[in-house]
């Protein structure tokens, strides 16, 4: 299996500067190296040279994803306008993002997670959209088809969620969770997925005997009495 090292610094730097084209090869080693210089190397572009400015922020999504997002709505039966929802809260539909963390793409997928999705480049829409809902899908399932919750993995992780089994208590995951269910469906909140409480130990019953004196008196009692005609209820 291929390694992918230094994402994450080499995403940092071009997500401020982002003004030259980057190129993607494996050296010897199988470790996948991204570069904005190839130095002859037999390479791949991922990411041409930024020619327009900043994608500013609007209300819906460019047309031009559109046929990717039905394409992949479909494959993996998730409804569109979440998909729509999902990419424009992590990017702003804006395919060259890339997070602090080195999230990439549209749908904001880690190295590890396109790797494990099959994405080859996290830049281009198509791939970014197919895996990025290919991950949701994933998550839903996990999480017992709990929309809430798989959001909040999305953003969080699922271990994060699996710990509260919850929305996490952290204040950006429940922004995020908020912002795309008002993206989806006008939403202001969001079905709140309370904790799984654990059921009390069920409490055993006082055992009550019936006890006959020697007078003929029946007596009800909590208390064992060592008499031979006594019968417990």
């Amino acid at each position: 299996m291929l390694r992918i090292a230094g994402l994450t610094a080499f995403f940092l730097f071009f997500a401020g500067s982002a003004t030259a084209d980057i190129f993607r090869y494996v050296d010897e080693n199988g470790v996948v190296c991204y570069t904005d210089s190839p130095f002859g190397k037999k390479v791949e572009k991922v990411m041409r040279e930024k020619q327009e400015t900043e994608r500013p922020l609007t209300t819906s999504l460019s047309h031009e994803y559109s046929g990717y997002v039905q394409k992949a709505a479909s494959r993996y039966e998730i409804e569109p306008e979440l998909i729509n929802a999902i990419i424009k809260t992590e990017s702003n539909g804006n395919h060259r993002a890339v997070s602090r963390k080195g999230a990439m793409g549209l749908m904001q997928l880690m190295p590890s997670t396109a790797s494990d999705m099959n994405v080859g480049n996290p830049f281009n829409p198509q791939e970014n959209i197919d895996g990025g809902t290919k991950y949701f899908k994933y998550l839903l399932e996990k999480f017992n088809g709990d929309t809430t919750l798989a959001l909040a993995a999305y953003n969080a992780g699922p271990k994060t969620v699996e710990k509260y089994r919850a929305i996490p208590p952290i204040s950006e995951t429940r922004d995020y969770v908020k912002k795309v269910y008002a993206l989806y469906r006008g939403k202001r909140s969001y079905p709140v997925s309370e904790p799984v409480k654990k059921e009390a130990p069920m409490a055993i019953p006082t055992p009550v005997y019936k006890v006959q004196l020697d007078d003929g008196t029946v007596l009800f009692t909590n208390s064992y009495l060592a008499r031979t005609a006594k019968a417990r209820f």
